[in-house]
């Protein structure tokens, strides 16, 4: 079976900037099929970003049908409210998915989707300081209205802290090196750009793996460290859970190992517990959700239009009774 790949950027962030002209939904008619879309049910889009998913959920409905949309990122939400701001079908609100309960819209649910990681458009966008193919501040905030962005992060860390988030979220056997020397960097001058950290973290590793830039790893631990994507994404699942209907659907497609294993161990209801030293640890819950099938990968010919989809992984859950 194929898995996800470890580094989540598809053979660096080249290649996925080759599918990031044009927005594609990842693996659409499988994510159709799994949510089993009713044409008078309620569903729930965490992760609009450009809409394509959320497009092919409502030309499954019909009038008694509700889509709700959600997105942290503020140029996401312009593009919701100028597509569908006049259908009444459609509800839109601009937050993080791990707050879905707190919007008291997201409640009994047919289905709901994260897409998770970062766009294609915010990829695009030189401005966002994702990728390391153009030079931009270095920001990589999904919200950018809120939290504080990669450049200053690495101007006010301690070498132990940015060498445990660059190993944590990016594996990245060079850690410790690469931490040293942003560290030593900073003390001659600050490190702002894109370019600055690509070339910097090149130079600390002194070596290229084929077909990946030598920064991806940092880039992508960087960028799910400012936006807690993790942290966000245990309790998004947490909350939409909560919201779904009894044989409501999950559709979770994930983009690197981190992600899919949170996914994985959620729907499988596995969590982590501690008890007192000396005590046998509590008894675990019946898990609420069912996994429906296998994990699920996209098709080679969907690769070849779309070379974002190459580290795609989906999975579907069902909320039991």
């Amino acid at each position: 079976m194929r898995r996800p790949r470890a580094d989540g950027l598809m053979d660096g962030m080249g290649a996925m900037a080759q599918g990031a002209a044009t927005h594609i939904p990842v693996m659409r008619d499988e994510v159709l099929t799994g949510l089993a879309v009713r044409a008078d049910g309620r569903y729930f889009d965490g992760t609009f970003g450009r809409g394509g998913h959320a497009r092919a959920i409502l030309a499954r409905m019909k009038d008694r049908g509700r889509l709700l949309l959600m997105d942290r990122d503020a140029e996401a939400i312009l593009a919701a409210q100028r597509a569908f701001a006049r259908d009444p079908r459609v509800m839109i609100r601009h937050g993080n998915f791990a707050d879905a309960g707190a919007w008291d819209e997201v409640r009994d649910l047919d289905g709901a989707l994260l897409d998770l990681g970062v766009s294609s458009p915010q990829l695009d966008d030189s401005a966002r300081g994702f990728s390391f193919q153009h030079d931009a501040p270095l920001d990589m905030r999904m919200d950018r209205s809120a939290g504080r962005d990669v450049a200053d992060f690495l101007a006010c860390a301690d070498e132990g802290a940015i060498a445990d988030v660059l190993w944590r979220y990016g594996e990245e056997r060079q850690s410790r090196r690469i931490a040293r020397t942003i560290v030593a960097q900073r003390a001659r001058s600050p490190i702002r750009t894109t370019r600055e950290l690509a070339e910097l973290v090149a130079r600390a590793i002194g070596r290229r793996e084929r077909n990946k830039h030598p920064a991806t790893r940092t880039f992508q631990a960087l960028r799910i460290h400012v936006n807690d994507e993790l942290g966000s994404l245990e309790h998004g699942l947490r909350a939409i859970t909560g919201a779904l209907k009894p044989g409501g659907r999950l559709a979770v497609i994930s983009f690197h190992s981190l992600e899919d294993r949170i996914v994985k161990n959620f729907i499988r209801g596995e969590r982590p517990m501690s008890a007192p030293r000396g005590l046998p640890p509590p008894q675990q819950a019946a898990p609420p959700l069912r996994a429906v099938g296998r994990a699920q990968f996209p098709a080679e010919r969907e690769i070849a239009a779309n070379p974002r989809a190459r580290s795609a992984v989906l999975r579907i859950a069902e909320k039991l009774p």
